[in-house]
Parts: C-alpha cells; sequence; structure tokens
C-alpha cells in the first residue's frame, strides 16, 4: 500500500474499535499527542498495509539506515514527495508502535531537547 494520508487514515479508521465491540482487549498505545486503542484482529489484518507505507519513509527513519529520524520529517517520503500533515504522521506512527514495527526512540521526558519538541522515531 502506497504511502498516502488518505491510506493511512483509511486503515487507521478501520483498526478502531466500533461502539458495538468489546473493548477489553485493546492494543492501547500512547503516541506524541493521542492515546489509540485498535481492535488487534483487524490491526493484524493491516500488519503489511503499514509495514509498506512505513517502508516509504526516507532511509533515515529506518533501522537498518540512519536509525531513526526526527517526527518533524516524517512529512515526506523516502522520494521526497509530502505525504501528509503531522496528524497523519501520528496515526501511522501510532499503527506501527501497535504492530511492534516501529518505535519512539526517546522517553518523552526529554523530547523538549529535539527542535519542535517532537520525539524522534525508527521503523524497526
Amino acid at each position: 500500500m502506497k504511502l498516502a494520508a488518505s491510506n493511512v487514515e483509511s486503515v487507521f479508521v478501520d483498526c478502531l474499535f466500533r461502539d458495538h465491540e468489546d473493548k477489553s482487549n485493546a492494543k492501547l498505545i500512547e503516541c506524541v499527542v493521542h492515546k489509540f486503542g485498535f481492535h488487534p484482529d483487524r490491526l493484524e489484518s493491516h500488519r503489511q498495509d503499514v509495514r509498506d507505507m512505513l517502508a516509504d519513509l526516507p532511509n533515515e527513519f529506518h533501522s537498518s539506515g540512519g536509525g531513526g529520524w526526527s517526527f518533524l520529517n516524517a512529512c515526506m517520503d523516502k522520494d521526497g514527495n509530502q505525504w501528509g500533515e503531522h496528524h497523519s504522521i501520528e496515526k501511522l506512527l501510532a499503527l506501527g508502535i501497535a504492530l511492534n514495527d516501529a518505535k519512539i526512540l526517546i522517553a518523552r521526558e526529554r523530547w523538549n531537547l529535539f527542535p519542535g519538541g517532537m520525539p524522534y522515531f525508527s521503523v524497526l
């Protein structure tokens, strides 16, 4: 799946719980600004979609490349095209963290040391 704000939104919304569902098995993720609860089965069904989109981030984000980069740089894809804005980046990052395919590299208490007070993260 190509990295695009519309694709991130589609996957993200599908992975959220619906009103009638039991939320006791939610995969809870605290991300940059928000906390999210994902439905574990639907989240798993989108694993490859999330991996494909994370793979489109610049090499600097990948553990096998630069090892991690600022959240602020994640609005661009590996080809230098802007694909989204901060709210879309947070949704993609939350999906990646929930699937153990991404991680925030620095404790929240230290984010203030970095540009814009934003975390660095890595795609695993």
